[in-house]
């Protein structure tokens, strides 16, 4: 395949590299199966190794960052289409962004990609370089200009084994596995002459490919003896706002938080409503505030936009026993949707209508962790900062659980807010402690420390859930050093085999004796 592909590639002009581009368009999109709700760790395995494959076949560096390229644009392209859902709100304002949006998004992760493919041919004609350096690239996407780590390839385990290795390198550690056990395929054809080689690399394939397959294996997860309250109003995005509606879905929320507990001696210990769960800004809320305590007497945690010093700020507000309050301000926010990068730029362009919030939200000012009583610390996350693994191992201590406010309708019913889902999870296995998620359209879900879920609200259902507390288990490898484990095994990967490159150009360069 590899020859042919080099043949089409390299000898057939245009049509060769048009060939090339078309084939790594296909194969990216394969592999995006493997995000949810398709959830084809296979087909994200297949895809990969046929982008090594397609690798292989190219002899510049050029055409090595096409492949790359064109490989993310169908990979982010079939599992990023949710991202025209924000713009159907208000279609008639914001409709005709949508495919641009789409494209722009794609084209511009797939860069990382094609880099990498670049960068790898320029320094080595085989295939093992591209493994540490693709990881690389992962790891620089989830910083770089704020970061974007979504839909990467660690994301399609998360319902499998290997998928448990979260908890030892996290997403990143993850994506090098992933590339190591994809490239063998290519590996193997380059290495056909010599079978001691190809054999060894087959039996490798085969035993990795076991964890990939193999489920999590399901079971009861250790609980405490806490019970907490997920509330799902499911108000549309459309109608949520609305001042007719304002009351309508506050009242709801309210009757689900003073339901009895069904097959409990007591209510809950815990109520947590959605983000932006109220219509009122935190200032002119005191009423509402004081209904939701009037129908509960359990800490109740919600979502509520808050001013200060003229800017509104995404917030989280823990209503404790005691009248006390807590306040937690979103700190990594949304680009575009809760703020406009390089604005003054952006306003000179006249490109500011873009903002759907105006100036934008202010951010917080980082990563915390709540008290929460006999429930333990708490650490909050509204929305996409779940996304971010690094983020949430930045609490300033190791929390006993993880609290998500989202208001996943923005996403809307399909794959946006599977994929936000199995996110939380990985957050989950990487801490070791359990996800608690309560999201206005759903998902909503309680999730063990091994990132099970052990009960749940679908999508577009109001109602609430009543579920156990999960314990968490002991510090994870990754809750203690983060993603400097992968920067290591990718920095001692590509070292080694630029070493080695180096020995045997230099050996290749020594004079006869």
């Amino acid at each position: 395949m590899t020859f042919q592909l080099r043949g089409a590639a390299d000898e057939a002009g245009w049509r060769g590299t048009a060939f090339l581009f078309f084939l790594s368009v296909c194969a990216g999109a394969v592999g995006a199966l493997g995000q949810a709700p398709r959830d084809l760790p296979l087909a994200m395995l297949l895809g990969v190794a046929g982008a090594f494959l397609l690798f292989a076949a190219c002899t510049s560096p050029r055409r090595a960052a096409l492949v790359g390229w064109a490989f993310g644009l169908g990979w982010f392209a079939v599992a990023l289409h949710w991202i025209v859902e924000p713009f159907q709100v208000d279609a008639a304002r914001h409709g005709w962004m949508a495919p641009f949006a789409l494209v722009l998004l794609s084209g511009g992760l797939a860069l990382f990609w094609g880099a990498a493919f670049g960068i790898a041919r320029r320094f080595s004609t085989g295939v093992m370089l591209l493994v540490p350096v693709w990881a690389a690239a992962e790891l620089v996407r989830a910083y770089v200009l704020t970061g974007f780590p979504w839909a990467a390839p660690a994301q399609a385990l998360v319902d499998r084994m290997a998928g448990q290795g979260l908890a030892f390198v996290g997403p990143h550690g993850m994506n090098l596995a992933i590339f190591a056990l994809a490239c063998l395929p290519a590996f193997i054809h380059r290495r056909r002459g010599n079978n001691g080689q190809s054999s060894l690399a087959a039996l490798i394939m085969l035993a990795g490919i076991m964890p990939v397959v193999l489920p999590v294996p399901q079971g009861a997860a250790r609980m405490t003896d806490h019970w907490v309250r997920l509330i799902q109003p499911n108000a549309e995005q459309h109608l949520k706002w609305q001042p007719e509606n304002a009351r309508r879905f506050l009242d709801l929320q309210l009757a689900l938080t003073a339901r009895p507990a069904a097959g409990q001696t007591s209510g809950p210990d815990l109520v947590i409503w959605p983000e932006t769960a109220i219509a009122w800004r935190l200032d002119q809320a005191a009423p509402v505030l004081e209904a939701i305590r009037s129908v509960t007497d359990a800490q109740v945690v919600l979502g509520v936009l808050r001013a200060e010093e003229g800017r509104l700020r995404n917030s989280l507000v823990h209503l404790g026993p005691d009248e006390g309050q807590q306040i937690y301000d979103k700190h990594h926010l949304v680009p575009f949707g809760e703020y406009l990068p390089l604005a003054p730029l952006a306003d000179a362009l006249g490109l500011a209508a873009l903002a759907q919030t105006g100036p934008g939200f202010a951010p917080g000012p980082g990563p915390a962790v709540l008290d929460f009583g006999a429930l333990g610390q708490g650490m909050p996350l509204i929305c996409y900062e779940a996304v971010f693994a690094h983020d949430v191992n930045a609490a300033p201590q190791r929390p006993a659980f993880l609290l998500q406010i989202t208001n996943d309708a923005w996403f809307g019913q399909f794959a946006g807010p599977h994929q936000h889902l199995a996110q939380a999870r990985m957050r989950a296995i990487e801490q070791g402690v359990p996800v608690l998620r309560a999201a206005n359209t759903g998902i909503s879900a309680v999730i063990d420390p091994r990132g099970r879920i052990a009960a749940h609200l679908p999508l577009g259902r109001a109602d609430a859930l009543d579920a156990r507390l999960p314990a968490p288990l002991g510090r994870t490898f990754y809750s203690r050093f983060g993603d400097m484990t992968a920067m290591v095994l990718i920095a001692a990967w590509t070292g080694l085999l630029l070493l080695l490159r180096f020995g045997a150009t230099k050996a290749d360069r020594r004079p006869d004796r």
